[in-house]
């Protein structure tokens, strides 16, 4: 038999010896199939396909199940001839075990990728974890929750003038450093060992973030791509860790009803008209410190004498707007939306003035009164007055306690306004105040 020339196309009805200038003039028609194969006369099952766009593979084929079996072996450009022969026989003796070669291919690759995502799963931060849970849980949540999230997680480092203790720099929330190690490695050792230490510095915030921190590991050992990293029984839940952090002390401050006279004229005297002005409606509406921060001119209703207070119980609350408050309010300048603007920065509210009511109390010969011992000096004058209980947790957005108060008792506003100026009235006559005149 003549042997081709070498310009001319192999034979394709032939099993020729492959070479790399038979497969180099290996072509396929355009105008009649979309490939073409070139049998191997040395290795039975070796093929080289060529399309009608000129590409070219090693490929091996064969009969299983009386069926027609192809598997790519690879191009021509990169396997040679010998690796090719190679391949075909290895995978002719799989096929001769009664192994479909493209089975095990697929059984690899999914071992692979299994791997991989095994490895990617290990190495997962409990900070990508806590990123997920806030994204998933936070539309049910309300804003002082998400910013406590945000608060105790945050990375500090950045540049402050206050708060720093001296360092210049904020620093890390409790939760930080946790939050960056894999997730599968926050066991009880690891969590009982950080309560320690976060309670000899900051025992009060570091029990709420065990708190935040319990909650987030109860949520990822019911999420599916979490749950495997963590343990069924929570780690953050145990005794010890609990006994570190110890228990919160009950708080008693608060003003003494022969104290108001002398807070009235430190507070009156202060330089700054809005901290004087935010500390007496602090104690005048029993909210807190935050809620009167927010405050913003839309929140004060002159024509219905309504106050707006943002809630981090029900959202918002509407309480009356008394006519002392509404005094010290309106003379206020309006430099923002923000009733209490900062002097510093447009658009935000002022810092709480703790070091100018330090300074007042400091100056009335009154000890340990914080913001919030405020809000706890409302509650406790309102019983020289024997106010309804529910209508002062009302006021200052605390939880109904009871059936009737939860489903069966409705104060409208005027019923409300009927306590609460009275309530003003009778503080402001202890302490001395004029009150104003009535509109």
């Amino acid at each position: 038999m003549a042997r081709p020339r070498n310009n001319e196309a192999p034979d394709l009805s032939k099993r020729i010896n492959l070479t790399v200038g038979v497969i180099e003039r290996l072509t396929c028609r355009t105008d009649q199939k979309a490939q073409a194969f070139l049998r191997d006369s040395e290795v039975p099952g070796l093929r080289v396909r060529v399309t009608n766009t000129g590409a070219k593979s090693f490929v091996f084929e064969a009969k299983l199940d009386r069926q027609t079996i192809r598997r790519t072996i690879g191009d021509v450009k990169t396997w040679t001839i010998d690796q090719a022969r190679a391949e075909a026989r290895r995978l002719a003796v799989t096929l001769d075990n009664g192994d479909d070669p493209r089975e095990l291919a697929r059984q690899r690759e999914a071992e692979k990728a299994k791997q991989k995502a095994a490895a990617v799963t290990l190495a997962t931060t409990a900070q990508e974890a806590w990123t997920t849970y806030i994204e998933e849980r936070s539309p049910l949540w309300g804003e002082h929750h998400r910013n406590d999230h945000q608060r105790l997680s945050k990375a500090g480092g950045i540049a402050a003038s206050r708060g720093t203790r001296g360092r210049g720099i904020t620093q890390p929330g409790p939760l930080f450093d946790l939050l960056a190690r894999p997730l599968r490695t926050l066991d009880s050792a690891t969590i009982e060992n950080w309560a320690k230490n976060e309670a000899t510095t900051r025992p009060t915030t570091a029990r709420l973030a065990w708190r935040l921190l319990r909650a987030f590991l109860a949520w990822c050992a019911e999420h599916p791509e979490f749950s495997a990293l963590v343990s069924e029984r929570n780690p953050a839940k145990t005794k010890k860790a609990r006994e570190a952090l110890g228990k919160p002390g009950v708080k008693q401050d608060a003003l003494l009803r022969e104290q108001l006279p002398a807070w009235f004229e430190a507070v009156r005297g202060m330089s700054g008209a809005a901290p004087a002005a935010y500390l007496q409606t602090m104690l005048l509406t029993g909210a807190r410190p935050g809620e009167i921060r927010s405050l913003q001119w839309k929140d004060l209703d002159t024509k219905w004498n309504s106050l707006t207070i943002r809630d981090k119980v029900e959202g918002e609350r509407l309480i009356p707007l008394t006519p002392y408050v509404r005094t010290l309010l309106e003379a206020l300048p309006r430099r923002s939306d923000f009733v209490f603007a900062s002097g510093k920065v447009d658009g935000i509210p002022m810092s709480e003035p703790s070091n100018a009511h330090d300074k007042a109390c400091a100056a009335a010969g009154i000890e340990d009164l914080t913001l919030h011992g405020l809000r706890r000096s409302f509650r406790s004058l309102t019983e020289w007055l024997d106010i309804p209980a529910g209508v002062v947790a009302q006021i200052m957005g605390h939880k109904p306690s009871a059936t009737a108060e939860k489903h069966y008792t409705v104060r409208p506003l005027d019923l409300l306004r009927v306590h609460h100026e009275r309530i003003e009235s009778w503080i402001l006559e202890q302490g001395k105040v004029k009150a104003p005149n009535p509109a």
